[in-house]
């Protein structure tokens, strides 16, 4: 029997599945938010990546989910992606996972049982990696494969971050390359080299850890990790919420094999999700064209964190994220010009 194509089964990949921000903007307008919960520190206000209750001895509790279609061929692999990005949002708040449940939907009759069984495991052993069990979930039959986790973490509330507190002359950072989703696009046209591919499923994989030793740091006001909405739109969520502008050098940016990434994009590589996304973002944007606006735009999944930090705590962030491995290069500022006033982001 030939190979299961996970990818062929699912009319979108990873987080380039999300729907765009304008269509989130528009479900949540309707939502009635009248009911007041006290304890409730952090909900879907400031658009951040999970809801954080007050425990009420110093510390909160992280609640978050996310699931997606297939972005990898291979189910174990899949599992694997998915796991990383779900727990990706407790980092993003500087907390701790505790346990992860999973979410599963698989089309019976259609994809073996057996290929569930290796999504879930992938997405086991990512937990394991992160040092969390993968301790229950639940499934249903569906028309295309999906997975995920909804993670419970928990955090000293003296280090969450959310990503509506940049400050103005914040240093901004970003811990993984960009092109995720130029890259996977490729796959799907059969264009990509299996040395370029390698590179966005290494990352992919990658746990966003770090964010916790991050949030330890004083000068560390925000955080985001980067997903579906692409660099720029995670960004222009934390100009929003925080009120102030940024400028990004876009000369600065991690890219994942850059000079490949502008082959691929010649090639018309292009995610449906990065016009999507600039669709509903680009009016809040100083005017940026080609390569570099569809890179900032490009879907992430399971991306790197966006920090905002202090002048004066750049270089032990530096120090922390080279230490890691990760990418440790300013990519731009938070100004002290208000959001509300202009563009939200404005380059260099």
């Amino acid at each position: 029997m030939d190979p299961i194509r996970l990818t062929q089964f699912s009319h979108g990949a990873g987080c380039g599945c999300k729907l765009s921000p304008a269509v989130l903007h528009d479900i949540l307008s309707g939502v009635d938010r009248s009911e007041v919960f006290p304890h409730l520190l952090i909900g879907n206000d400031t658009k951040d990546d999970a809801a954080v209750m007050d425990l009420g001895d110093g510390t909160g509790i992280i609640s978050t989910t996310d699931f997606f279609m297939p972005i990898v061929d291979d189910p174990r692999t899949f599992g694997r992606i998915a796991a990383a990005n779900a727990i990706s949002d407790v980092y993003a708040m500087g907390g701790t996972p505790l346990m992860a449940i999973a979410i599963l939907g698989w089309p019976l009759g259609k994809i073996p049982e057996a290929v569930a069984s290796e999504v879930v495991d992938g997405g086991r052993a990512i937990c394991s990696e992160a040092g969390i069990p993968l301790a229950g979930g639940h499934s249903i039959d569906s028309p295309e494969p999906i997975f995920g986790l909804a993670v419970t973490g928990r955090v000293p509330l003296n280090r969450l971050k959310a990503n509506a507190s940049a400050k103005p002359g914040d240093h901004l950072y970003l811990t993984k390359g960009l092109g995720v989703g130029i890259l996977t696009t490729a796959q799907k046209k059969g264009l990509v080299e299996p040395a370029d591919l390698e590179l966005a499923v290494a990352s992919m994989q990658e746990l966003n850890r770090v964010g916790a030793e991050l949030a330890a740091i004083e000068g560390v006001h925000a955080m985001t990790d980067v997903t579906g909405f692409g660099l720029l739109g995670h960004l222009v969520e934390m100009c929003e919420g925080s009120d102030w502008q940024a400028i990004v050098d876009a000369s600065a940016l991690p890219a994942l094999a850059e000079a490949r990434l502008k082959v691929y994009h010649a090639a018309g590589c292009v995610p449906g999700g990065s016009k999507r996304n600039w669709a509903s973002y680009g009016h809040r944007v100083d005017s940026i064209e080609g390569f570099q606006r569809d890179l900032l735009c490009d879907p992430q999944t399971s991306g790197g964190l966006l920090v905002s930090v202090s002048p004066e705590s750049t270089a032990q962030v530096e120090q922390v994220l080279s230490t890691a491995g990760l990418p440790s290069r300013c990519i731009g500022s938070m100004t002290d010009h208000p959001a509300a006033d202009s563009a939200a982001v404005r380059f260099k």
